[in-house]
This record gives C-alpha cells, structure tokens and sequence, in this order.
C-alpha cells in the first residue's frame, strides 16, 4: 500500500543555522533554587554532546536576552525573518528553537513573512530542558536540524517550507495547534498530515509538501503588520453587552469569531445586527470553528448562512493561530478590505483548504 512517504535521497554535508529564541529546550535547572533557567546558549554542546556526531557544520545565534515564548509579539516574528534573510544565502537550512505555548503563532507569521521560501526553516523545542534525563529536546533538535540539512539529488531541499517538528512528526506551521501541556506530543495538525515522520529513518510525505513553481527566485521578507484584532468566542448564554464592548474597541481593525461547529452562531436578532453594524464599519470579521478539527460552511445552516449575509468572511479549515498571523500580516500590507477580505478566500501558504 502506497502511503507517499518516501525516504531522504541525500545525506550531503550541510550548513545549518541554529537560531535559539528562547524556550525550554535551552534551560537548566538551578542547583539551589530548582527553578528553570536559561543557559548561554553556546554551550549547547556540553548539553547535547551527540550533535558532534552530525556531518552537518552547525552555527548558533542567540536571542539575546532570551524570550519567553509567552512574550512573542510580531517584532519578534520580524526579528527572526530579517536574521534568515541576512543569512539565506550562507545555510542550507533554518532551525528555530522556541517554547512551546506559542510556536505555532510564530511557525504560521513566519509562513507569511518569508515569500520565495526555498529552503526549511524547521522550528522545534521541547517540553523538559535538555539536560533532564528524559528530556525530549535532543531527539527533537538532532531531528529537526536533520530534516532541515535534507536535500535531493539535484541538492535541493526536501521540505522547503516553515514546519515544526515534534515527537517524531514534522509538521506545515501554518496547520498546528498546541494542544496538550503536559505530553510529549505537544503539537497536532487537525485538518492536514504531517510532512514527515521519524522512526528509524526520516520519511518524507511529498505530496503533500509545497515546492515552488519556479526555483531560484530571490528571497523576500514582508514583515509589516498590523495587530488590531480581538478573538470573540461564542458561548451559550453570551451577552449582548459582552458581544458589543469587543466589537467597539478602539482602533479594532478585524474580529475573529469562533463559532460552533461549521461555522454556526446565535440567530438573535441582536447578535446579527451587532455583527451586521460591525462589518458595515469596515472592520473584517472572520469564522473560524471552535471545533479541534474540521471547517467551517456557512452554507450548510441558517446560521452560517445569516452571518454571511451579514458581511462575515468564512475561515475554511484554518487553525486560529494561522487566521490570527494571517490578518497581521494582511493588515499591514493593505488597507483595502476588499482586497483582504478576497486574500482571506485563498490559500496563501498552504494554511486552507478551499476545496
């Protein structure tokens, strides 16, 4: 049986950059307090000495100070595009250790950022440092430093692509959602599978991975963004007090609201004229489903059908970490909602299903 996995076809040396944000895969543990702590992040060697058995040629860049993943905001996101654009042309291959709680934010922001992709930018980290005993981070990291060194026989990258690699499974960025704080696997791709997956070997699933039209383009960063946004989530019993204060907040740009199911909400009367008035006031409002899988229809019910009527933008299979890098970024590069709203309708870099 056919699965579409196929194995690495080069195991050429390669030049990879390490760049480390921050997170917990860069911590140890304080000898007198217990707390966890970051660690220069030039030592990493000590800490996972098995990376001197790499044939890859491995740089460091560190954050300096080091971020925790709970601070990331989009100056971030630009600080790690404009690093690997001023070092594209100097590595093979990208990979970004970050905490967990918001790495698939910034996997999904730097999908739109980086235009003319053609190499991996690979993000990992882990849920326990390195240095415990049954820390995660070193088969993540030696992994994903692995996946983003692989290339064809015409020395071309495998996956060229933003991912993330997690407990044996790499992942398109733009598709994950964490969803567990305290397992192993961390992250999941609910409407899309994985790129590849690690056993005893790296097995890539190539159709589904995105390669580019034409190669050889010059790459380009695109890092304006725009963050005025708020995240409605509906709930029985919501009020109209609750639903109006967040639709008029100052200076609000877009809304993301997440419904049930396929895109179903209240059908009272107040509800749709708040969202009607919204729209009208040129601000987007995009559906997104509160369901861990599946997407939205606003033709399947009344409901989803009132609010399309309304002016309401539907979000397809798109997690709410992809819907919220999204608008950033189409925020800040137009201002014609016509136009965002029509780029909201289409697969940018592979994070919807249209079809």
């Amino acid at each position: 049986m056919q699965t579409g996995y196929s194995n690495s076809l080069s195991e050429n040396k390669a030049n990879i950059l390490l760049i480390y944000t921050g997170g917990t895969i860069g911590m140890r543990q304080d000898p007198a307090t217990s707390a966890l702590v970051p660690f220069k992040f030039e030592e990493i060697l000590h800490e996972v000495p098995e990376l001197k058995k790499i044939v890859h040629t491995i740089d460091t860049y560190s954050f300096e100070p080091p971020v925790d993943s709970s601070d990331i905001e989009p100056s971030k996101w630009s600080q790690m595009a404009q690093l690997i654009k001023e070092r594209y042309l100097s590595y093979d291959g990208f990979v970004i250790l970050h905490g967990t709680d918001t790495m698939s934010y910034s996997a999904s922001a730097l999908s739109f950022m980086l235009e003319n992709l053609e190499k991996p930018v690979v993000f990992t980290g882990s849920q326990l440092p390195v240095g415990m005993l049954r820390t995660d981070g070193k088969e993540n990291l030696i992994s994903a430093i692995e996946i983003a060194a692989s290339r064809d026989n015409h020395g071309r990258a495998i996956v060229p692509e933003v991912c993330i690699f997690f407990e044996s499974e790499l992942y398109r960025g733009n598709r994950t959602t964490k969803d567990n704080a305290e397992n192993f696997k961390a992250f999941r791709s609910p409407n899309y599978p994985p790129l590849a997956k690690a056993g005893i070997h790296i097995k890539y699933n190539k159709p589904y991975i995105n390669y580019p039209g034409l190669w050889g383009k010059e790459l380009k960063i695109l890092t304006e963004t725009n963050n005025n946004i708020a995240i409605l989530k509906l709930f029985p019993g919501i009020t109209e007090n609750t639903v109006e204060s967040i639709c008029n907040i100052p200076g609000l740009r877009a809304l993301i609201i997440e419904t049930y199911g396929s895109g179903n909400a209240t059908t009272r009367q107040w509800f749709l004229d708040i969202i009607e008035k919204t729209c009208n006031k040129g601000i987007v409002i995009l559906n997104v489903t509160q369901c861990p899988a599946g997407k939205v229809d606003m033709d399947a019910y009344e409901t989803g059908i009132m609010l399309k009527k309304a002016g309401v933008v539907g979000g397809y299979d798109s997690t709410v970490e992809a819907a919220v890098s999204k608008l950033f970024f189409l925020m800040g590069h137009y201002s014609d909602i016509k136009i965002i709203k029509k780029l909201l309708n289409q697969n940018l870099k592979g994070e919807i299903s249209i079809n």
